[in-house]
């Protein structure tokens, strides 16, 4: 059975949220500002190129506010906006499904891996 495009938000959750690094930004910046560097040390394995990208872009949409302290050396953290909070209380029963099925999806990848490489 064919849905209407329009019946379910997740492309409209996506267009803001979509990628693989988003989501992790946004999550871990739920306990209040946080400077560049220890966003870094929290989402792991993201490049500064990139993570400077996902920054702008979730500040273009409003999703995270940047603040410059106009500091030598600069000093600048970011917040969740109002509208980002609504989106981490969407994402905190994403996190808990992930941690209720890391052992299981870890498996999964195994065995996909494996059979990839045969």
């Amino acid at each position: 059975m064919d849905r209407p495009k329009n019946q379910c938000g997740l492309d409209v959750s996506l267009s803001v949220i979509g990628g693989k690094w988003k989501p992790l930004v946004v999550y871990h910046l739920q306990d209040g500002p946080t400077r560049f560097s220890e966003i870094r040390r929290r989402v792991g394995g993201i490049s500064e190129k990139v993570l400077i990208q996902q920054l702008r872009e979730l500040v273009a949409m409003k999703v995270l506010v940047r603040h410059d302290h106009q500091q030598v050396p600069p000093v600048v953290d970011y917040a969740l906006t109002p509208f980002g909070e609504t989106l981490v209380q969407a994402l905190v029963p994403l996190c808990k499904w992930g941690n209720q099925n890391r052992a299981q999806v870890a498996g999964m990848l195994q065995q996909s891996s494996q059979v990839a490489s045969n």
